[in-house]
């Protein structure tokens, strides 16, 4: 099965809100810019077997997360994005080098949480991989009895 693209996406400028209050009241208007220009560039990419993340205003960073590694989702709405029916999407992964990833500022209204779900259960049975939980058998402090 060739992999095929679910979402592309960036998160919304909101994410911004504050630093840009802060560029017409103290700091210098670059700043803003700086930071517009990291969000608009911030490029993610769900396919039907990884998360690609590309960063970088100038040099570009790619970063792929096998879904089969997602073992947690959890989507978190403060009230701030909520106002503007937006969302935070964190995914906590068995993956050492980006153990927590975090989509933050896209809307709700994309039902994107739904789809990493889909996808992830995908992936988990194509690859037949099962996330397992240890657990002390022998009580007390885990010390060999």
């Amino acid at each position: 099965m060739s992999e095929q693209t679910i979402w592309q996406g960036h998160s919304s400028q909101v994410k911004n809100f504050w630093p840009f209050v802060s560029c017409l009241l103290v700091l210098p208007i670059p700043w803003a810019l700086y930071r517009w220009l990291a969000v608009k560039t911030t490029t993610y990419q769900l396919t039907t077997e990884r998360l690609l993340t590309e960063t970088g205003i100038l040099s570009k960073t790619t970063d792929t997360l096998e879904l089969y590694r997602v073992r947690d989702l959890q989507m978190t709405e403060p009230f701030w994005l909520r106002l503007f029916g937006l969302e935070n999407i964190h995914l906590l992964t068995a993956d050492s080098t980006t153990p927590s990833v975090i989509i933050g500022c896209v809307p709700k209204a994309l039902k994107l949480a739904d789809k990493f779900r889909e996808q992830i259960e995908a992936s988990r049975l194509a690859k037949r991989v099962r996330t397992v939980d240890l657990e002390d058998d022998h009580g007390g402090d885990g010390a060999a009895h």
